[in-house]
């Protein structure tokens, strides 16, 4: 192709300058000018031309171009209009990409991947998230049960560490457990500040969530089952049966509910970020059966 990569600190100066694009904060606008971290993104990714990568703002594309070399279908989703331009200049060697313009979160996913990657056998979600929007478009990726194989994205280091906790720890909670439902994390590296234009004010991570074909337990009713978790989290010092009675109990009831706790097998006098996901499970059955929850 014999043109710079786009990724380069001269080509991203460059391309934005030719083009007068200014950055929107309120998008969360950070472009990535590092090879090294770019190669890790798409490596575990674990892209061949059998494959399909759907990215989430990709900027100027210099993620997409990386993704363009290894996977044998792209298709970008863009919020910011004023980025379409660029992207068709810049991507215009790659006819296995797409771009389209969108807000991802109101995006119908199902459609897309119908449209854009009928026949693909496997398809991966590579992308640099923007910050402020990170678990919507996460939660949304993994509830909408796509046919996903691999979720690779930089997001936020705390909420990546946050996504990949183990329970016990400090920052394992509500994010940990509804992630890892869905998928396995595994961080892949951290990501100074000093590697975007223009440089972000926190620390970021790549994290590779491998998406399961079945959820990491079996439960009764999903729904019930993350009102429990929510509702054993909402204060993070109080102990697991005094936040469900908070939430169920309100005004009696604590007798009934350390009771339905033990027949869990769980101590009430525990607090909830020491719980399994696999108690949570039997938690949410346990109350579920008393006819407690989803009123």
């Amino acid at each position: 192709m014999g043109t710079e990569d786009i990724s380069t600190p001269k080509r991203t100066k460059e391309i934005i300058a030719r083009h007068g694009f200014s950055f929107k904060k309120s998008l969360g606008q950070n472009f990535l000018i590092d090879q090294n971290i770019l190669h890790n993104i798409v490596k575990a990714a674990d892209l061949t031309k059998e494959k399909g990568a759907l990215e989430i703002g990709p900027g100027i594309g210099a993620l997409t171009e990386k993704l363009a070399q290894q996977a044998g279908t792209v298709t970008a989703v863009e919020i910011d209009q004023r980025l379409i331009p660029i992207l068709e200049e810049v991507l215009e060697p790659y006819p296995n990409v797409s771009v389209e313009h969108g807000d991802v979160l109101k995006v119908n996913l199902k459609e897309l991947f119908a449209r854009r990657f009928d026949g693909v056998s496997k398809v991966s979600v590579v992308a640099n998230l923007p910050y402020y929007v990170t678990t919507p478009i996460m939660m949304k990726l993994l509830e909408e049960k796509l046919p996903l194989e691999n979720i690779v994205v930089m997001i936020q280091k705390e909420v990546a560490q946050r996504m990949a906790a183990s329970p016990g720890s400090k920052d394992y909670g509500s994010l940990s457990i509804a992630v890892q439902y869905y998928a396995e994390p595994r961080l892949v590296c951290t990501v100074p500040h000093t590697v975007f234009i223009p440089q972000p004010n926190v620390e970021s991570a790549v994290i590779r969530l491998q998406v399961r074909d079945q959820p990491a337990v079996a439960v009764k009713n999903e729904q019930h089952f993350f009102e429990v978790i929510q509702a054993s989290f909402a204060q993070r010092r109080k102990t697991i049966a005094n936040n469900l009675k908070s939430k169920y109990f309100p005004k009696d009831g604590r007798e009934q509910l350390e009771g339905l706790l033990q027949e869990a097998g769980i101590e009430p006098t525990r607090r909830g970020e020491t719980l399994s996901m696999e108690e949570y499970a039997r938690l949410s059955d346990v109350l579920l059966e008393a006819g407690i929850g989803l009123s």
